[in-house]
């Protein structure tokens, strides 16, 4: 029996967290949730099997810049997905730079969200 793809969602709105549950079920995902950018990390370092994480960028504790930054110092290969209201240009080449696989713009549209999580279920 194969493993199910494993995601990392990072996202302190429980509900934003529940729509994406929802939105992502027809595609049989194992689904793990950190409400903060310093849990997310902790759990990318628990847990090897995550594949893909979609980071929010404003997360209380910690938020998705310097999570991301943190998780590149112990794995630069797990694809990360900056999640952000502020994706203009100046924004997506810091996203980039910060270490970011990609970003998606919110409201995230379902057709670019399958879009991008199938582009890194390989």
């Amino acid at each position: 029996m194969k493993n199910k793809f494993t995601l990392l969602i990072a996202e302190d709105d429980e509900i934003s967290f529940e729509l994406y549950k929802i939105r992502l079920e027809e595609l049989d995902l194992n689904i793990l949730h950190a409400k903060n950018g310093q849990i997310a990390i902790e759990m990318v370092k628990e847990h090897s099997n995550i594949q893909l994480v979609l980071m929010d960028i404003r997360m209380p504790i910690l938020n998705g810049y310097d999570a991301t930054k943190k998780i590149r110092e112990f794995n630069a290969d797990v694809p990360i997905i900056a999640q952000t209201a502020f994706a203009l240009i100046p924004e997506q080449k810091a996203i980039i730079e910060s270490g970011f696989t990609d970003f998606l713009s919110k409201p995230v549209e379902e057709e670019k969200l399958f879009g991008i999580i199938r582009k890194y279920m390989v």
